[in-house]
């Protein structure tokens, strides 16, 4: 999936001021930083790395979260969201994903700590001409203190509670669901390290009498063994100037993520998640399934007529409908 025209615009207006060389050593940095999973503060620490984080590192997020709230509409197709309050919203890159799916969205609250990335949302809201993410409310401050907010339709959270440490991650869990009157995401890197707050935030969730939309299809303890990790993966396509700083041969590059997605109401599950992407064989396919019962694996013979055809079709992280 591309960044939507007037956003990627937007930021090659942006970083087109500064020298590409300059650009190109700021995402190497950050590149490295994220690969060792560092506090996302500990390496933003100037303009340049805000645009290069911009081109680079936006892309990805959005991707991930588009997915997440792509997700949400399709298990709840009648939610309808007025509000969104996205708390750790760096350039404001969810909102901008809320835009695509949730049509419906009339205004935006945005909480971050750094006054630069707040200024690099504003500046792309207007640059991009997103009249309504440029009326936005941004409130600067750290996720640990954060004030009253009134309830908002959607809240949300991307690769931001990670980098607190696990106390705090939960008292921000429990301030963002009080203030959730509809539906709380939360998204972080699809990384052992991500998937294990994920896994520990939608137990926490859960205790509080929240409803899983996605992506489990049951309310039981997670069945995954120690070690492994529910993730999922989204495919973004690399503009000019993502691909030129990044230095990358593809046009193209797969963001991994693991989140969860709850409800103040019930909603029906989805039967089952497919897990890995699914093993296709001549004349049989193979899908590793995460349902009610537990884990299982499932082998769809080209006998099967039904099942095979959506077999044929199932991808990973779609759900399963075709029975265990």
């Amino acid at each position: 999936m591309p960044l939507p025209p007037q956003l990627q615009r937007a930021i090659e207006q942006e970083t087109g001021r500064h020298p590409p060389k300059a650009l190109s050593q700021a995402a190497a940095e950050l590149s490295a930083a994220y690969r060792a999973e560092q506090p996302g503060g500990a390496f933003i620490t100037s303009e340049l790395h805000r645009l290069a984080y911009a081109a680079v590192r936006l892309p990805a997020t959005f991707a991930a979260v588009h997915a997440v709230f792509a997700e949400v509409r399709r298990r709840w197709p009648d939610l309808t969201v007025a509000n969104l309050l996205d708390l750790g919203a760096g350039p404001g890159t969810a909102a901008w994903a809320a835009g695509e799916i949730f049509g419906e969205l009339e205004s935006f609250t945005l909480v971050e700590a750094d006054a630069g990335l707040i200024a690099l949302g504003k500046a792309l809201a207007r640059a991009g001409e997103h009249h309504l993410l440029e009326q936005a409310r941004w409130a600067q401050g750290d996720l640990r203190a954060l004030p009253a907010f009134a309830p908002c339709d959607l809240v949300v959270s991307s690769y931001a509670l990670g980098e607190l440490g696990e106390e705090a991650a939960s008292a921000v869990l429990r301030a963002a669901w009080a203030v959730t009157v509809q539906v709380l995401v939360v998204v972080e890197p699809g990384t052992v390290r991500g998937f294990a707050l994920i896994r520990r935030l939608r137990d926490e969730l859960i205790a509080t009498g929240a409803h899983l939309i996605a992506p489990c299809p049951h309310q039981e303890e997670c069945p995954l063994p120690a070690g492994d990790w529910c993730h999922f993966s989204q495919r973004l396509e690399r503009s000019r100037l993502h691909q030129r700083l990044k230095e990358g041969a593809l046009g193209y590059e797969d963001e991994k993520f693991s989140y969860v997605a709850v409800a103040r109401h019930l909603l029906q599950p989805a039967p089952a998640r497919i897990l890995r992407h699914p093993l296709r064989h001549a004349g049989h396919a193979e899908l590793q399934l995460c349902t009610p019962t537990g884990l299982q694996t499932l082998t769809v013979t080209r006998s099967d007529k039904e099942r095979w055809k959506e077999a044929r079709k199932a991808e990973w992280g779609d759900e399963w409908r075709g029975g265990a």
